[in-house]
């Protein structure tokens, strides 16, 4: 194991999920320039998610992030999901020029759980 290895196991405690939600990042680049993203998550627990990216990120990197949720929950009265987090782990993908980006919440953690896209 490397170095670093032990944290990393204790950051993903909780079992991630692959599901796909809308998610709205901001923070700041690798360069330190301000962005905005509209995006969408990869995986997700009630303290992270995996989301892909076109900007560089550097880890320790600080965000806001917002899940926006459903038509179906705003009627029941749910407000968007709004967090802060701080990148962990970052990593090329497959697709040219974008990069997936692990995220510990650092803010409210994600109150729901949801069963695993790849399941059903």
């Amino acid at each position: 194991m490397g170095p670093g290895s032990g944290s990393a196991a204790r950051q993903r405690s909780e079992r991630r999920i692959e599901v796909h939600l809308p998610m709205h990042v901001r923070g700041r680049d690798a360069c330190g320039a301000t962005f905005e993203e509209d995006t969408s998550s990869e995986n997700l627990c009630r303290g992270g998610a995996a989301f892909l990216t076109r900007f560089d990120m550097a880890i320790g990197s600080d965000l806001e992030i917002r899940i926006p949720f459903s038509n179906y929950a705003a009627r029941r009265g749910d407000a968007d999901f709004s967090t802060s987090g701080r990148v962990i782990h970052v990593r090329d993908a497959a697709s040219l020029g974008e990069r997936l980006v692990g995220v510990q919440f650092t803010g409210p953690r994600f109150p729901r759980v949801f069963r695993s896209e790849s399941t059903g």
